[in-house]
């Protein structure tokens, strides 16, 4: 058996081969996912352009409520304070629930359990979004494509067009 970063170290295993030395033709193969279309594992660049367009929602949704003034860093504290309230909120409830936030659902992505649990659930949306907000550990893919918040929920970002 691999040590848990085997499949994250450069040479640890042969480059895209898996446990049993075959080679894995696309991202999601082992997981048993298609190789394109829905279902199958999404982009980096869908992931982060999700995630760019629910923190610019995040920041609209803050400014009806709390008026920006870029002059009064006092102000701009509590601006970004309750922007990072409400990213958590938009992302954490709809992806226990829905499996996508507003940004993901646009870019056509949702999170998925490994299980085939219909609903994400509070705990892994919760953790995801904490680990999300680090930043780095939704950077680092292994071989699946599958970040570290995703390797530790037990869940993957699929492309649901």
């Amino acid at each position: 058996m691999a040590r848990w970063t085997g499949e994250w170290l450069p040479g640890a295993r042969e480059a895209g081969a898996s446990a049993d030395g075959e080679s894995q033709r696309w991202r999601g193969e082992r997981l048993g996912l298609p190789e394109n279309g829905p279902g199958s594992i999404a982009t980096g660049g869908r992931r982060l352009l999700g995630l760019v367009l629910d923190l610019v929602l995040a920041s609209l949704v803050t400014s009806v409520f709390v008026q920006p003034r870029f002059d009064q860093p006092e102000v701009m504290e509590s601006y970004n304070l309750w922007s990072v309230l409400v990213w958590a909120l938009i992302t954490m409830v709809p992806v226990s629930f829905f499996g996508f936030t507003p940004g993901m659902g646009i870019v056509g992505i949702r999170v998925a359990r490994l299980d085939g649990a219909s609903m994400v659930g509070l705990w892994r949306a919760v953790v995801r979004g904490l680990l999300t907000f680090i930043i780095v550990p939704a950077a680092l893919r292994n071989v699946d494509g599958r970040s570290l918040l995703d390797r530790a929920t037990g869940t993957a970002v699929l492309r649901l067009r």
